[in-house]
């Protein structure tokens, strides 16, 4: 390989914040042990904050950004990983605290990695990504309620931000389990393409809105929550005894106002998903699990692949809310 390669560089130098695509030398890759050329990473609402002026979570400049990646190891010193092995990852503050995947190429821990199962590929594994990764994390989580914990089958499972990278994804796997699917959205103009995901009805997200009661009607035997806020206060009072809430955005909010009623009367679980702390047991299950769940030739068509370029020219669509579907980026187009 060539000792130069491109990356997006982040800087703040005199609080002024930019954003570039540098050529930088294999030299400026100091973490890890596994040396990776990247195929593919994704674009994330995590990425876009950290593109945006580093989102109050990368402190050190200058910076390579990208929570996930999947690529080829090139070198390891970890006996564990050999050169041609594919591989994958996601979280554990790559992109955050270390180089990410927002470049050529990348330098991590091999404790970081997994290898990519036999039955996906590098460019499948980042059409799902830190997304899909954490909506198959919630999903298992909902399907804990029959299995782990035996308690009565799943049957209705609401997911809130149907339309967001990881509650379509949620919407998609959920009812590949055979669920009866019950997505949110404020976007009317998106039923259909819920329902084609599998979505058996559409639910306006005003409906999580205003005071809710310590306890109303059980609907849901389980739930994924990838906005947070206020409306899960309702969500867990209308949530089955026994029930599951799968935990993992806060673009609503971080704080709730609830009381101990559902958990206390009706045994509620409320089960955080921090995808980027996961195992690397669990993510070997997770990924292994993910080609009989999804449905590639239809998230394909929900996908569009991104240069470095046109990274720096999407992410502020998706903070807006402007941007739909999954984008895939390939640093080497």
């Amino acid at each position: 390989m060539s000792e130069k390669f491109k990356a997006v560089v982040i800087d703040n130098q005199n609080e002024k914040f930019t954003r570039e695509i540098k050529e930088i030398n294999k030299t400026d890759l100091k973490d890890g042990n596994v040396f990776v050329k990247i195929d593919y990473s994704s674009l994330n609402y995590k990425d876009a904050l950290i593109l945006n002026n580093g989102g109050k979570i990368v402190r050190k400049f200058p910076f390579v950004p990208g929570i996930d990646f999947s690529g080829k190891v090139i070198e390891s010193e970890d006996s564990k990983f050999k050169k041609d092995d594919n591989v994958i990852l996601t979280g554990f503050r790559v992109g955050e605290a270390y180089f990410g995947g927002f470049s050529q190429y990348a330098k991590v821990d091999s404790n970081f990695l997994i290898k990519t199962p036999n039955d996906l590929d590098n460019h499948k594994a980042m059409m799902l990504g830190t997304a899909g990764f954490t909506s198959l994390l919630c999903a298992f989580a909902v399907k804990a309620k029959e299995e782990l914990l035996m308690g009565e089958k799943v049957k209705d499972v609401l997911v809130t931000g149907a339309t967001g990278g990881v509650g379509s994804i949620a919407v998609m796997v959920l009812s590949k389990m055979g669920y009866d699917v019950h997505a949110v959205t404020g976007k009317k103009d998106k039923n259909d393409y819920l329902k084609d995901l599998g979505a058996k009805n559409i639910i306006d997200r005003k409906e999580f809105e205003g005071e809710s009661k310590l306890l109303e009607k059980g609907i849901w035997d389980g739930v994924v929550d990838t906005v947070g806020g206020t409306a899960l206060t309702k969500i867990f009072a209308q949530t089955k005894p026994g029930g599951i809430v799968a935990a993992c955005g806060n673009a609503g909010g971080i704080k709730i106002n609830t009381t101990v009623m559902p958990f206390i009367i009706r045994g509620v679980k409320l089960w955080g998903i921090d995808s980027s702390g996961s195992s690397i047991k669990r993510r070997e299950f997770i990924w292994n699990e993910a080609s009989k769940l999804i449905d590639f030739n239809k998230l394909k068509s929900l996908t569009k692949e991104l240069s470095l370029n046109d990274l720096l020219e999407t992410y502020p669509k998706l903070l807006k809310g402007e941007y739909f579907g999954r984008a895939i980026v390939n640093p080497n187009k």
